[in-house]
């Protein structure tokens, strides 16, 4: 069975990647140099690193059912099951440990909707059944140095966390002074980019993975949003 999409083709990367061909090659020789891909004892697999990278990144990018990706890239649905399980933990991003002395972090969650597994969703204000990942955010760079799982939200009832949070009126008081406004609005700003980019992702609105699955998930596409940065 021959695929439509495969990465030898470039105009395939942007996509289903949000990277250019060149960023798309770094993250390959990225994860390959991270042994993702070493000699398999029996049957090999029926697509190149490339291809199996891109399939994960079209998986994510689509929210597609593995009936209907498969074919695609021409392997079954089952192949493109264990590809998906093998090559998406090796795509997540590993969460910083060092900072500049003077750098600013922001934390905060987003909702995945998640209707598929109440093992690990929780139902939510809208009364449908969501998981929380806690974010957190350079704020000068807008990249993402962690993606967590617990619903630990930087928001006003964390002061004294070394976070940046919202400023909150003072009892007595009917507005916020200017400057606390003008942060509260940088803060609003850069969440909202590095969220809305991460959500054009559509497995991040409406996810049908299961267990740990859309924490995986989370971590790739951190990754690549990294990347897409950087160049």
């Amino acid at each position: 069975m021959v695929g439509v999409i495969t990465a030898s083709e470039p105009s395939w990367t942007a996509p289903f990647t949000g990277l250019s061909p060149r960023q798309f090659g770094k993250l390959v020789t990225a994860t390959r140099r991270e042994g993702s891909d070493p000699v398999r004892k029996g049957r090999p697999w029926s697509l190149t690193l490339e291809d199996r990278i891109l399939l994960v990144a079209a998986y994510w990018r689509t929210d597609l059912t593995l009936r209907q990706l498969a074919p695609l890239f021409g392997v079954s649905k089952s192949a493109a099951d264990r590809m998906i399980g093998h090559l998406g933990p090796s795509l997540a991003l590993r969460p910083r440990r060092r900072f500049r002395k003077d750098a600013v972090l922001i934390a905060d969650g987003t909702l995945v909707l998640l209707p598929r597994d109440y093992t690990v969703a929780e139902q939510s204000k809208n009364y449908r059944y969501s998981t929380n990942h806690q974010v957190v955010i350079d704020a000068d760079t807008r990249l993402v140095v962690a993606v967590g799982r617990t619903a630990v939200i930087a928001d006003g009832g964390y002061p004294g966390t070394g976070l940046v949070i919202p400023h909150r009126r003072e009892r007595g008081r009917t507005e916020l002074p200017a400057w606390k406004e003008e942060h509260n609005i940088s803060h609003r700003k850069v969440r909202a980019r590095v969220f809305a980019r991460m959500k054009a992702w559509k497995i991040l609105r409406d996810c049908r993975l299961k267990g740990g699955g859309v924490h995986t998930a989370m971590l790739g596409i951190a990754r690549l949003h990294n990347l897409a940065l950087t160049g």
